[in-house]
């Protein structure tokens, strides 16, 4: 019985040794495959490849590069003469010029083509929705707010949420745009009403809805969502990005997040900005398409770049899910392709942050490719079919 025992002993001796050589395989594979990911290093230190090392036509690219070059906007003049039309009263500076159609693609992580001025730093209007909600992600991982679904009057004491339909508003409600905030930010009334203050976006008056039951673009609620996360951070939104996302991932130290000429708090005894989420009215966030593409290939690598979860993979997930049937098929300020209305050539599980220029960062999980396409004149589908058609 003795000699029986010591031989069971033996066996699982054995068995616990060769689980833990095939536990330690297992390890040795996963870091490897992890280390086969590619990642950017600083400045221009971005790794370009050609297209058929990557598994691309490369006439057919050229071709879609070819074609994208045609297709420089015809909404924002270059020197943003056609602003207070289209938008209304500025309340932020903006540059003298802009740089015409560029454009950056990205597959697997390298640069497999390139055109027009990249480096650019310029508005980017509403891309910057996709950077707050960046932000609101950010708060959550950090445990500043327990829950998306809390109401932001439980955070942030400064009146705004005061009201009886206001103190109704939760964090995801701005992240969806169904607050139906009412009040006023930077001079700009909720409801934009008024040519002066709204130039073509003016509206017709509404009733208001219940939050969380109405869907509507307005960036007077995203201001507010943006002095709402101020209020948490007790800093600059701009010092956050920069420091959480932006030098993390090797950012240029171009870009810059403008605020307006009114849009100043005090916070602790101190004078901060508060940022907009667009350039609808002056301001915003000025960065160039390479910058974007880091970002949009932060979110490809699910918040992860190189050795450290930016940002964590569950955030990345839901900003990027859609929570119809409210609304368009939009997530937490990313717009989707889950129904392939967006883009029909194109992935459901494709999104990308929009802003008006055209201005576009998309992002493809299933191809792995990143496309960032500026100042532009059409539907960003045009050119993600062709440069799908390149893909082998």
């Amino acid at each position: 019985m003795k000699f029986r025992n010591q031989l069971y002993l033996l066996f699982i001796l054995a068995l616990f040794a060769c689980t833990g050589q095939q536990n330690q395989s297992t390890t040795n594979i996963s870091e490897s495959a992890t280390s086969k990911v590619y990642y950017p290093g600083k400045g221009d230190n971005w790794q370009v490849k050609k297209p058929d090392e990557l598994g691309m036509d490369a006439v057919l690219l050229q071709q879609a590069i070819e074609w994208a070059k045609t297709q420089e906007t015809t909404q924002i003049e270059k020197d943003f003469s056609t602003q207070k039309d289209i938008f209304g009263e500025p309340l932020g500076p903006l540059p003298a010029t802009r740089a015409n159609t560029n454009g950056i693609i990205i597959k697997d992580g390298y640069i497999v083509a390139e055109w027009g001025d990249t480096k650019a730093a310029d508005p980017t209007y509403s891309v910057a929705k996709s950077f707050l909600s960046t932000i609101l992600g950010l708060t959550i991982d950090h445990g500043m707010i327990k829950s998306i679904n809390d109401p932001v009057a439980k955070y942030v004491k400064d009146g705004g949420y005061s009201s009886e339909p206001n103190s109704k508003v939760t964090w995801e409600h701005h992240a969806r745009q169904t607050s139906e905030w009412e009040g006023e930010m930077w001079g700009k009334k909720y409801d934009f009403v008024g040519k002066e203050a709204f130039g073509r976006g003016e509206r017709k008056p509404r009733e208001l809805q219940e939050p969380g039951s109405f869907y509507e673009y307005n960036d007077v609620r995203i201001n507010r969502f943006a002095l709402s996360l101020l209020r948490l951070w007790e800093k600059p939104l701009p010092e956050v990005l920069e420091d959480e996302i932006m030098d993390p991932i090797d950012a240029s130290e171009t870009w810059k997040w403008v605020p307006y000429r009114n849009s100043i708090v005090e916070i602790n005894g101190k004078q901060m900005p508060s940022v907009s989420g667009g350039t609808r009215w002056g301001g915003g966030l000025w960065i160039s398409a390479r910058d974007e593409a880091r970002f949009g290939y932060l979110f490809l690598r699910n918040g992860r770049w190189k050795d450290k979860q930016l940002l964590s993979e569950k955030w990345v997930k839901e900003a990027t899910t859609s929570r119809g049937p409210v609304g368009p098929d939009y997530g937490y300020l990313w717009w989707l392709n889950t129904e392939g209305k967006a883009w029909p050539d194109a992935p459901t599980t494709s999104y990308a942050a929009l802003g008006a220029g055209q201005n576009t960062v998309w992002i493809d999980p299933e191809h792995d490719i990143v496309i960032v396409w500026r100042w532009h004149n059409g539907n960003p589908n045009e050119l993600i079919k062709r440069v799908l058609a390149a893909v082998k």
